[in-house]
């Protein structure tokens, strides 16, 4: 027991500093590494997989719906970043610059891109001619670079991973029914695979992706009642096309411009996995993400253990050729420091089987989200782990649910009540959560609520579980109603 406790000592309790309890956890899971560059992380094999399920995930449901990967370059120049520009505006304080290569100076800047409509636009230019070229359905998976003045792994880096769609319609209604359909996709992987519950909504338009005409996100609460943008899709309307000539000749033989849309979601995902599972004992790992769904660990005296593992490695195997992604744990440490090993790596289920257990044909099954131990027969034990791993899914998207119904506050409607609520909250040393809250459609009333609470406005819900008739800073009827909370 001295043991274990000294181990769990080595994370901060999510209670007493949330944001030292994230990067203790994932260190000591050994998911990433810091490097010399300010705000650029290195992805450990653990942290790299779960990136690589996320994408796996999503390259289906892309393809399934007739997107394409393709990759387009790094290197944007400065006059590409121009020609819209809203958008270079919007990005302009975070972007890096390539000035000089093989010690001369560039005739033009060239940025290391923030995202890729600009030189995506142009190559459309260059591929669109007819209206028979559209629709054109690509995504790129990449990495790309925002010079993060505040940063945190996974979360908000200077270089990060990941996918961007860029599609080109023959009409605004295409485009709108496109950039509904990659919202749903990515509510879909995040609810179904990483067991995390979204409001899918629409930003407000000092929210919006700079150059679009509307944005859409999916927004995840996290344990300390702190919100992530999960995911983001955007309508642009023929902004871009028009800053980088993208027309094509329609069937009443006139030119149009086309209607694009740009979708993306990012290494994010990972942290808000983290920050919405994990506990004081560390990570928690939804199954279908999780790179180990099942540790094996052998227990009793070591003077048996030879008769343990004549029935350990075919029941390894059994388990491995079924699909699920299993790993054993033969390492000369104790059992105990074993179990508190891989529950603060996150692993779903753990399995143990000693001498009797092999004497009575069985094992015993330990799970991750609620640490209830069973006994199951090895005969039909594949079964048994495939129930189990489906049932830790399901409830651990259940717990994640209740927990932001019990920190989403309805009965919050003026400045004041909110600033009461934040203090009261902050005394009490619980999460603030988000507030359903009315909005008159005024900036300044936004940029109020901002400044004296920094809650940010999270999206306007498609379907919010109430309606609210006055705005939560002046008092005017309310022309939408809008989640607010403070976000990553």
């Amino acid at each position: 027991m001295k043991e274990e406790k000294a181990f769990v000592k080595e994370i901060t309790p999510q209670s007493e500093d949330f944001s030292r309890w994230y990067i203790d956890t994932i260190r000591k899971a050994d998911l990433m590494d810091y490097t010399p560059v300010r705000g650029c992380i290195v992805f450990k094999p653990d942290g790299f997989e779960l990136w690589e399920r996320i994408q796996e995930a999503m390259n289906k449901r892309f393809k399934e719906t007739g997107h394409r990967n393709a990759y387009f370059p790094m290197l944007i120049p400065e006059s590409f970043m121009q020609k819209e520009k809203e958008h270079v505006e919007g990005f302009n304080p975070e972007l890096p610059w390539v000035t000089e290569a093989g010690g001369e100076p560039l005739e033009e800047r060239l940025a290391l891109r923030p995202t890729s409509e600009t030189i995506i636009g142009h190559m459309y230019s260059q591929w669109i001619q007819s209206y028979r070229d559209l629709p054109v359905l690509i995504n790129q998976w990449a990495n790309v670079f925002r010079w993060e003045k505040r940063t945190m792994p996974f979360l908000r880096t200077s270089e990060f991973l990941w996918q961007e769609g860029h599609t080109a319609h023959a009409t605004e209604e295409e485009a709108r029914e496109e950039t509904m359909r990659m919202l749903e996709i990515y509510r879909e992987v995040v609810e179904q695979e990483l067991a995390i519950p979204v409001w899918k909504g629409q930003k407000t338009p000092s929210e919006r992706f700079a150059g679009a005409v509307d944005t859409y996100s999916i927004e995840a609460m996290m344990k300390d009642g702190k919100a992530v943008q999960a995911g983001t899709s955007h309508y642009l309307g023929d902004n871009f096309a028009r800053g980088f000539e993208i027309k094509f000749l329609d069937r009443d033989n006139t030119f149009k411009y086309v209607h694009t849309t740009s979708w993306g979601s990012s290494t994010r995902l990972i942290g808000s996995m983290i920050m919405v599972h994990g506990d004081d004992r560390g990570l928690a790992l939804p199954p279908r993400m999780a790179p180990t769904q099942v540790i094996m660990i052998p227990v009793g005296p070591m003077k048996l253990r030879e008769k343990v593992m004549e029935a350990f490695d075919p029941l390894f195997d059994r388990i491995k050729a079924a699909g699920v992604r299993v790993r054993a744990d033969l390492r000369e440490e104790t059992p105990g420091w074993k179990f508190n090993e891989w529950e603060m790596r996150g692993v779903p289920l753990r399995l143990e089987i000693g001498p009797r257990d092999v004497e009575n044909g069985q094992v015993i099954l330990a799970r991750r989200d609620t640490g209830e131990k069973t006994t199951v027969a090895l005969e039909g034990i594949v079964e048994s782990i495939q129930s189990l791993l489906a049932d830790i899914q399901q409830n651990m998207y259940q717990k994640a649910w209740a927990f932001r119904e019990a920190n989403s506050h309805l009965e919050i409607d003026t400045l004041e009540q909110l600033a009461a609520h934040i203090s009261k909250s902050e005394q009490q040393n619980v999460p603030s959560g988000w507030v359903l809250a009315g909005w008159c459609g005024d900036d300044a009333c936004e940029a109020k609520v901002k400044e004296e609470t920094k809650f940010t406005s999270r999206n306007i819900p498609f379907d919010p579980p109430a309606q609210k008739q006055t705005c939560i800073c002046c008092g005017r009827k309310a022309q939408h109603t809008v989640w607010f909370g403070r976000a990553y």
